[in-house]
């Protein structure tokens, strides 16, 4: 397993090939999952974390069904830019996934994706109740969406000028 920056899931993304995103909690891992176009992406229900072995395990096997090319994890960065204890545990998270895959991961600055979501589902009128079970996968579609709004332009650039990234 690889971590790489966007720029080169950009170059090594195949056209047809779909991105997942997770937004990595302490009790629960949020999904989405982008279309084969990677223009939209789409909350999928919660991992329940365990331990690492069992968490690692769904992970894989939600990557097979759905053909995953890549996952974009959500890095929690402070808000004034400092990595804090959240920060760690998600790169260990990856250090420990590279023993298992093959799959890329790509870290993804989410600062406010939980707070974009908890606006969005309240803009919705979705229940305190129904928020709570939501709430991770709507963070990890809002870290995902980005991600592939930033795919797509890199694509463009691409496009315009071939050693522009």
């Amino acid at each position: 397993m690889t971590t790489l920056t966007i720029e080169d899931l950009a170059v090594m993304l195949l056209p047809g090939q779909a991105v997942a995103g997770l937004d990595l909690g302490t009790k629960t891992i949020g999904l989405a999952m982008s279309d084969l176009g990677r223009r939209f992406a789409t909350p999928r229900p919660v991992i329940k974390r365990v331990k690492f072995t069992q968490d690692a395990e769904t992970l894989l096997a939600f990557a097979e069904k759905e053909k995953v090319a890549a996952f974009v994890i959500g890095l929690p960065i402070n808000m004034d830019g400092s990595a804090g204890p959240r920060v760690q545990a998600t790169r260990a998270f990856v250090r420990s996934m590279s023993e298992k895959t093959a799959l890329p991961f790509v870290f993804w600055d989410e600062r406010l994706s939980t707070v974009a979501a908890e606006r969005a589902l309240l803009e919705m009128d979705v229940s305190r109740a129904k928020r709570a079970e939501r709430i991770d996968s709507a963070a990890a579609s809002f870290i995902l969406q980005g991600a592939l709004d930033r795919l797509s332009a890199l694509g463009r650039a691409t496009l315009t000028d071939p050693d522009a990234s």
